[in-house]
């Protein structure tokens, strides 16, 4: 028979790493199994107010892209029909020197149909994407109707 060496009032001196090791391993098996969903694709969009980018960027120069409420598409303010906005997004890149496309929805627009346009761009060969959201224009308090 084995004897310990240890006296039965002595305090157990070794630590038991096992369990330490244990916590470890599934630690990295829950990262190892989670790290595919951080990962995912998507597009890359500057966002800015049509205010604030007046001065600092000719929107002349970009492709503008509108989505109305009633879904109407205008390319360049010239509407567009429904299977011809890759050709007239093409068109207009190929005339713009910077390739980037400014897409501005109404607030009653699905973001479905906002990231159909943006691939749609993305496809046509826009290096760059932003969207453009109007500021509302302020109202003071007293002025609405009653």
């Amino acid at each position: 028979m084995a004897v310990s060496s240890q006296k039965a009032d002595e305090p157990i001196t070794e630590i038991n790493i096992t369990p330490l090791v244990d916590v470890c391993l599934v630690l990295v098996i829950i990262f190892m199994a989670v790290a595919p969903f951080a990962l995912v694709a998507g597009i890359k969009v500057l966002e800015s107010r049509a205010k604030a980018s007046e001065g600092k960027v000719d929107l002349n120069e970009n492709v503008r892209v509108k989505l109305t409420e009633a879904g109407v598409v205008t390319v360049n303010d010239t509407a567009v029909p429904e299977g011809g906005l890759s050709a007239a997004i093409a068109s207009a890149l190929h005339k713009s020197r910077d390739k980037m496309v400014t897409v501005t929805a109404d607030d009653g627009n699905r973001v479905g149909q906002v990231v159909e346009i943006l691939d749609t761009a993305r496809q046509s060969g826009a290096q760059k994407l932003a969207i453009l959201r109007t500021e509302e224009e302020k109202t003071p308090e007293g002025a609405q109707g009653g």
